[in-house]
């Protein structure tokens, strides 16, 4: 996956509470290949009518925010059923960033294995972020891994935390497999050691 340290992008407000992962990918687009089209399918049924023609009053059909990077989310985005695909989808689309008062904790927990960030904040601070993107359109958000901090269109600084492990996995571009094989060596002599010592765990 592709190493995140920081990010200045377009960052678009996403009003709706309990966003769970069927409406991020309904569940008869989930055996659909991860191919060039895949990225249309985000938000289909609130992003398309039953025509398939876009809704003019969905936000990310709005120009000011078709190239947004970063969403800027209500409580509990993410929540519902485990479908890694809505994190898949959301890094097709190009979203690297979600940040959101809470999550839904496994939709939180495959945003690490696919190279996005979720960064959770008060609730008070998401609203007034998302307040700033409504008044500017198309105005962009910075987010900062290395320095844990977003700022805001406005300059205000928020500082976030962020577990270590999963830190350094993101800053790397390394899921928890590759970093696992970085210790492979290691991995390899423990192995050796061990069927030396205990021959009898092979029979």
């Amino acid at each position: 996956m592709d190493a995140f340290t920081t990010l200045t992008a377009v960052a678009v407000p996403f009003d709706f509470v309990n966003v769970d992962t069927d409406r991020i990918i309904p569940a008869r687009f989930l055996h659909k290949p991860r191919g060039p089209e895949y990225a249309g399918l985000l938000f289909h049924d609130v992003r398309f009518d039953e025509d398939g023609r876009e809704r003019a009053d969905f936000i990310l059909n709005q120009p000011a925010f078709r190239p947004a990077r970063i969403l800027v989310a209500n409580d509990n985005f993410g929540c519902g059923s485990s479908r890694e695909h809505a994190v898949w989808l959301l890094a097709a689309y190009g979203i690297r960033a979600v940040i959101a008062p809470s999550f839904g904790d496994i939709f939180f927990n495959n945003c690490f294995k696919v190279g996005v960030l979720p960064v959770a904040v008060a609730p008070e601070t998401a609203a007034a972020l998302r307040r700033q993107l409504h008044a500017m359109p198309g105005a962009t958000v910075t987010v900062d891994l290395e320095g844990q901090s977003v700022i805001a269109p406005d300059g205000t600084v928020i500082p976030f935390a962020v577990d270590a492990f999963r830190r350094q996995g993101l800053l790397r571009g390394q899921d928890e497999i590759a970093l696992t094989l970085e210790h492979a060596p290691a991995i390899a002599e423990f192995e050796r050691r061990r069927l030396a010592e205990e021959p009898w765990l092979t029979r």
